[in-house]
């Protein structure tokens, strides 16, 4: 039950990211590669330096692999579903991007599933795993939470309206933290299964979310946020030890 409240929390910051789009100035183009940068550099800094090695002490390196393909291959899958629909969008309409914040919304609750069970698996793990990745998901949630406020805030959606959205999309999260606890309360032998799949999930995100919006924004600022977020991620694993 211990991981039920921190992942609630990175849940939540999906709202946050909402709020930061309605009621705060909107950050630049710097900023927010320099944001996705770090959120990346985190997560790679919680896959090399604990997940993987985590998911390889509790089982088997079959079950790592078979766990690492599934979570790399869930948000594929939903990645290539979200795009086949947002194709047939015209981004001239208030309706239109009213439709593309709903995707956005299905698609990141969905998402949010699998990070979910990842919190999980790190807390059943026990040490200083389980706030680290919380705490990860959470910088991951917040750019989550301004690309889908922000076309339904161009939509002319009401703001409470949005921000109940999000609120909901936050509650996916601990959502998936209780599906996986009870998966491995059924078996510890799920255990490296869950963190393999977090670490296959979250170097998808990295991969394919993260680092292009980041770059497509501002190189430099990339770069220095990715460094920047996988040196304080190992400074504070270095320190919790």
């Amino acid at each position: 039950m211990n991981a039920l409240f921190p992942s609630l929390l990175a849940g939540l910051a999906t709202a946050l990211g909402c709020l930061l789009v309605l009621f705060a100035k909107y950050p630049g183009q710097r900023a927010l590669a320099f944001i996705l940068g770090g959120a990346a550099g985190v997560m790679l800094a919680v896959v090399t330096l604990d997940l993987i090695p985590a998911a390889l002490k509790t089982g088997s390196p079959l079950q790592a692999v078979k766990g690492m393909i599934t979570g790399a291959g869930i948000l594929f899958l939903l990645d290539r579903f979200l795009t086949r629909q947002n194709i047939t969008l015209s981004f001239h309409k208030d309706s239109a991007m009213r439709r593309l914040g709903y995707l956005m919304a299905i698609g990141i609750a969905l998402h949010d599933l699998p990070e979910g069970m990842a919190i999980a698996g790190a807390y059943a793990a026990g040490g200083k795993l389980g706030p680290i990745l919380a705490l990860s998901i959470a910088l991951h949630n917040i750019p989550e939470g301004i690309a889908t406020a922000a076309p339904l805030k161009m939509g002319g959606l009401r703001y409470r309206q949005i921000l109940l959205i999000n609120i909901l999309v936050s509650l996916f999260t601990p959502l998936g933290t209780m599906f996986g606890l009870f998966i491995i309360h059924l078996s510890l032998g799920h255990l490296s299964f869950l963190l393999a799949l977090a670490a296959g999930a979250m170097l998808y995100l990295i991969k394919d979310e993260l680092l292009p919006a980041a770059l497509s924004r501002h190189l430099l600022w990339c770069w220095l946020g990715v460094i920047l977020g996988f040196a304080l991620l190992w400074l504070a694993i270095i320190i919790a030890v």
